[in-house]
């Protein structure tokens, strides 16, 4: 049997004195004296025997574990498939998605079912790549938080090559979507996009609180891709949208980062809640009140009915309610309440927002004649008359139909 002795010494300052205690490491499991063993790899599982110690006989495990970094893990087929979810970031992608469909149904133009399917697609492939660039980006400081420490790219399961590349094929597919499929303002919206949450708002994590404003925009932009995607052009009512999306991030996400104030504060993160926490809570209440506002405003620019106010007025309140108390007592409690109704609002909101559209296009609108050199084309064929009619021709005659 191969042995290898490795002699540890320990110094114990109480009454006892120094004592020496010779461990010894084998390659059996089932060696005397030895204790139990984390196997990490066969060419380094080990064991320590307890040493013998005089006076005491204090019997002191000791464990011998080479660190070693995280694989990369070679997945195929389903497997892969739910990394680049994961890497996309399927929960927050879904939720862009989300809101580019609503922009896109709430715009006073006829639908068209395969501009809205690839408008929507072309968004959400935008917004995988932009979540898996960030997450190539911040792979230190995931590392550091508890929340993220798991993430692909951290743990080694997935190389930063093959994030790229990924988003490099996802970004350049839903661009090609949006511009020749839409149209060149839903492109160039989904670019700055783009751009503005992995060039900019990415890097301002760490420097400055106006991070969580830049992240706001972010996602104010995508109901102005899919009204874009719908008309071609931004209407005052766009803006309606836009400015529930952007002032909804700010009682959800400060709401959501409360709790989170060790883990920002350990990877170095300048948010709201760990440096200026006051600020935090109260920018939450001002903007839940700024909900309220933009709904009473719905109607006045034909975004929808006056049911709206209504329907949405008990809705608004209680987010109020739960972003005032959030302010006022700011506990851990608080927050999750405010977070948890936040995830229930906004489907709710744009599901009343569509059910009280004020201007639904079905199809295209049609006048029911229309003059082409002095013949008259009827769209649709006219009911059978009950009693004789004159019907006069393009050229002059009358005619009796019975």
């Amino acid at each position: 049997m191969r042995k290898k002795y490795i002699h540890l010494q320990l110094k114990i300052l109480t009454e006892f004195q120094s004592i020496r205690c010779a461990a010894s490491t084998v390659n059996k499991p089932d060696a005397a004296n030895s204790v139990h063993f984390h196997p990490v790899n066969d060419e380094y599982n080990t064991e320590v025997t307890n040493a013998n110690c005089t006076k005491s006989n204090l019997k002191l495990p000791v464990r011998i574990l080479r660190w070693m970094p995280s694989p990369i893990i070679n997945t195929e087929g389903n497997q892969r498939w739910r990394q680049y979810k994961k890497l996309a970031k399927f929960r927050l992608t879904s939720l862009v998605v989300i809101t580019t469909m609503s922009g896109y149904a709430m715009a006073p133009a006829p639908f068209n079912f395969t501009m809205f399917a690839l408008c929507s697609l072309g968004t959400g492939l935008m917004s995988a790549a932009a979540n898996a660039i960030n997450q190539y980006h911040e792979v230190p400081f995931d590392s550091q938080m508890s929340r993220t420490k798991n993430r692909l790219l951290v743990t080694g399961q997935m190389s930063s090559l093959h994030a790229v590349g990924f988003a490099v094929a996802s970004a350049t597919t839903g661009f090609g979507m949006l511009y020749f499929g839409v149209n060149s303002l839903t492109a160039l919206l989904g670019a700055g996009n783009f751009f503005l949450y992995t060039s900019i708002y990415t890097p301002m994590k760490r420097v400055s609180i106006m991070n969580t404003w830049i992240g706001s925009i972010v996602g104010a932009l995508p109901p102005l891709m899919g009204w874009a995607g719908c008309t071609g052009t931004l209407d005052p009512g766009s803006l309606i949208l836009a400015g529930l999306l952007y002032a909804w991030q700010f009682p959800h996400f400060n709401a959501l980062s409360w709790n989170l104030r060790q883990d920002y504060s350990r990877a170095g993160y300048r948010m709201m809640a760990v440096t200026n926490p006051g600020l935090c809570r109260r920018t939450a209440f001002r903007y839940s009140i700024a909900i309220a506002v933009l709904s009473l405003l719905a109607p006045v620019f034909d975004v929808t009915n006056g049911w709206f106010v209504l329907e949405s007025l008990p809705l608004n309140l209680y987010f109020v309610y739960l972003a005032h108390k959030f302010n006022e007592s700011s506990d851990g409690g608080s927050s999750r309440k405010l977070f948890r109704y936040s995830l229930l609002h906004l489907p709710v909101l744009m599901l009343l927002l569509l059910a009280n559209k004020k201007i639904w296009y079905l199809r295209e609108p049609f006048g029911e004649t229309t003059v082409i050199k002095n013949e008259i084309c009827i769209t649709h064929l006219p009911k059978m008359p009950s009693s004789p009619l004159l019907v006069k021709t393009a050229a002059g005659a009358t005619n009796q139909s019975v």
